[in-house]
């Protein structure tokens, strides 16, 4: 009886997930025109953290110039990985593993605010219902809940694997998967009862990296660096469908404004190549001219520019999605990595770089 009371009671509080309002695309709300009407006077910017400089960057892309530069730690430890807006987009935080700490950041200044204590933040997500902020703590093998607005940790769920970094949701927001950079391996956390469900061992070991659930809400691409391609996983059964080559050192997946194409990105050989959902076939491949180092970011608001850090070339790029040509390729900091463009359209964050429901 008492084990029923608690199942009914973390469903009661389950429920307050925001509905699917397509349950054929979940990214329904993420199109153009749906900017929420709280985030409206937040003015459009980029934000670069630079893992070797320990700095981010802000950058105004309708005045083509940087408005801000801040330091989010001194030394050789602190490594600001992601730029990750807040569930209810009113925070952005930069996540510094290496010296333990988040960095707010104003979303309408782009000033840096305050440096909060929180254990390896490596990459950072939300429950659907934005009762937790969800840290993936890489090092320490665990993904840790914790408040949202005080950021005390509630809860940490001990993964069996190495390298826990990038996740998605289900359609239903009842579990997510994740990638095991170092150990090849996917896991599976039920969060309703924010417990470990699953391991599954990817073919050949590879190196697991971004993860993105298919506008169906069920069909999980993962980039793997290693393997030059994706991972196409069944999340309901937790099993894999097929690989999808798509170039050397796949590493960054993002749907389209339209939810119709996936933009992923290559960092190893400089191109973005671009999938159709409906078909899963590449449909054209994107060439960043002399070379680049594509890695993570996010599209902007109109759908028009997809921006992207270029991890090893201290530069950032703008590519137009109309044309499939480089627009903008602009000098940074040493080692841009989790670019986020910010805002985007959505009714909440689930975090990273940007992923919006």
């Amino acid at each position: 009886m008492l084990y029923q009371l608690v199942v009914l009671g973390a469903l009661a509080a389950y429920a307050q997930m925001p509905p699917v309002i397509d349950p054929k695309n979940i990214y329904s709300e993420t199109s153009v025109g749906k900017l929420k009407e709280s985030v409206k006077r937040f003015p459009s910017l980029i934000y670069i953290p630079h893992t070797r400089d320990n700095t981010v960057w802000v950058y105004d892309p309708a005045k083509k110039q940087f408005i801000n530069k801040f330091s989010v730690g001194k030394g050789k430890n602190v490594e600001p990985q992601h730029v990750v807006p807040s569930w209810d987009m009113q925070r952005i935080f930069a996540t510094n593993d290496l010296n333990d700490t988040l960095a707010e950041i104003d979303p309408m200044t782009g000033k840096l605010l305050k440096i909060h204590r929180v254990d390896d933040p490596y990459n950072m997500y939300y429950t659907p219902d934005g009762k937790y902020m969800v840290v993936m703590a890489e090092r320490m093998r665990r993904i840790d809940l914790r408040d949202p607005n005080t950021l005390k940790l509630v809860k940490s769920i001990k993964v069996p694997c190495k390298g826990v970094n990038h996740a998605d949701y289900s359609a239903d927001g009842r579990y997510f998967i994740a990638s095991c950079e170092f150990s090849g391996q996917l896991v599976k956390i039920d969060m309703v009862k924010y417990e470990l469900m699953g391991t599954l061992d990817l073919p050949g070991g590879g190196m697991p990296q971004d993860t993105r659930v298919a506008p169906d809400g069920r069909t999980f691409y993962i980039a793997d660096m290693m393997k030059h391609g994706m991972h196409v996983v069944d999340g309901d059964t937790f099993k894999l469908i097929t690989f999808i080559p798509t170039g050397k050192g796949c590493h960054g997946l993002y749907p389209s404004r339209d939810a119709k194409q996936l933009y992923i990105t290559n960092r190893g050989e400089g191109t973005i190549s671009i999938m159709d959902f409906a078909t899963r076939k590449l449909v054209d491949r994107w060439i960043i001219p002399g070379g680049g180092s594509p890695d993570m970011g996010g599209v902007s608001a109109d759908g028009k520019m997809f921006w992207i850090s270029g991890r090893y070339h201290k530069e950032i790029y703008g590519f137009d999605t109309t044309t499939g040509k480089l627009a903008e390729r602009i000098k940074v900091g040493n080692g841009p990595h989790g670019l986020c463009v910010f805002p985007q359209p959505g009714r909440y964050s689930l975090g990273h770089t940007g992923n919006y429901r």
